[in-house]
């Protein structure tokens, strides 16, 4: 019998939200689809959560995962883009959450640390990897969607365990993880 799994890696953004798809069938990876959610022709940003919402939901429905790994926020100096990002990957927990897929998080750095060995990789470095890794003939034209991808690898490489313990199966473990988010 085998083991097999799907994973949804998602890296999330309001401009662009990246996303890849890998199925494991007896601790070997499988590229199913990557791709990415373009939302640069909307200005309402209530509008492009609700897009994210609906894509991730559909990728979801489409794909049935086993779980999924997403690239936790990271921290730079405008306040207001990580208040977006924050946002758009807020929504795009929810939906998984609301299907009860597992969720964990994991930082750039530690996705980046799991495709290349360097945690400070540039984006270009992490899409080769992933192009040898996976056999992708050509790489997309912008790499948010092997970022999401990278996301879903490094969950693979990490035994679903990320170092941040931030691990979700449904409301219950995210509210009693988040006491303080709580009002």
């Amino acid at each position: 019998m085998s083991d097999e799994k799907i994973i949804l890696g998602i890296d999330p953004g309001t401009t662009i939200m990246g996303f890849g798809l890998i199925k494991i069938i007896n601790k070997k990876m499988e590229l199913i689809q990557m791709n990415e959610l373009n939302l640069t022709k909307y200005k309402d940003h209530y509008l492009k959560l609700k897009l994210i919402f609906e894509r991730t939901i559909e990728l979801i429905d489409t794909y049935t995962p086993d779980e999924i790994a997403i690239e936790a926020p990271f921290f730079g100096k405008n306040v207001q883009s990580m208040l977006k990002l924050g946002r758009a990957q807020g929504v795009a927990m929810i939906a998984g959450l609301s299907r009860e897929i597992p969720i964990t998080e994991y930082s750039p750095k530690k996705i980046k640390m799991s495709i290349t060995g360097n945690g400070n990789a540039s984006k270009e470095q992490v899409a080769k990897m992933l192009q040898n890794l996976l056999k992708i003939e050509k790489l997309p034209k912008n790499l948010d969607a092997t970022d999401g991808l990278a996301a879903a690898v490094c969950h693979f490489y990490n035994g679903g365990k990320s170092n941040n313990k931030k691990k979700y199966s449904g409301w219950s473990s995210y509210v009693s993880q988040n006491k303080d988010k709580l009002v």
